[in-house]
């Protein structure tokens, strides 16, 4: 038994897939910026994410983090496969995903709201995907 879901984005929603594909993984596409300031203008002001570590996180504590890589900027190759997008209110999307960093795959969640100037993360998170 495939314990896998069938995962399909409802045609209308193809342009919202689309534009929120080019944004993931989050923080890691500089055409969207890369400062403090640019960050905190993506994220919801009460944004916060789980870690792939289980561990839950402040958007304090994600900005600070964005700050350090962005003064000691280190090489992370990533690709990205498997996009699907839901609505799960008025202008509120699920974005998943997964994301290869060399040998670490996690499954990603974000949660986007599409806000008058733009598009805001409100939830982010990172599942690591066990090992068969």
């Amino acid at each position: 038994m495939n314990s896998e879901p069938e995962l399909h984005t409802d045609p209308a929603l193809l342009p919202v897939l689309e534009e929120l594909r080019r944004r993931e993984p989050i923080f890691h596409r500089p055409e969207f910026g890369v400062t403090r300031a640019d960050h905190c203008a993506m994220t919801a002001e009460d944004f916060w994410e789980v870690g792939a570590s289980g561990l839950r996180y402040s958007r304090e504590y994600v900005l600070d983090v964005l700050d350090e890589r962005q003064r000691n900027p280190q090489p992370d190759p990533w690709e990205t496969s498997g996009f699907h997008c839901r609505r799960l209110a008025d202008a509120v999307y699920l974005l998943t995903y997964t994301l290869r960093q060399g040998e670490r795959v996690t499954r990603r969640a974000t949660v986007w709201r599409r806000d008058p100037d733009g598009w805001k993360i409100v939830y982010h998170q990172g599942t690591l995907v066990a090992e068969a």
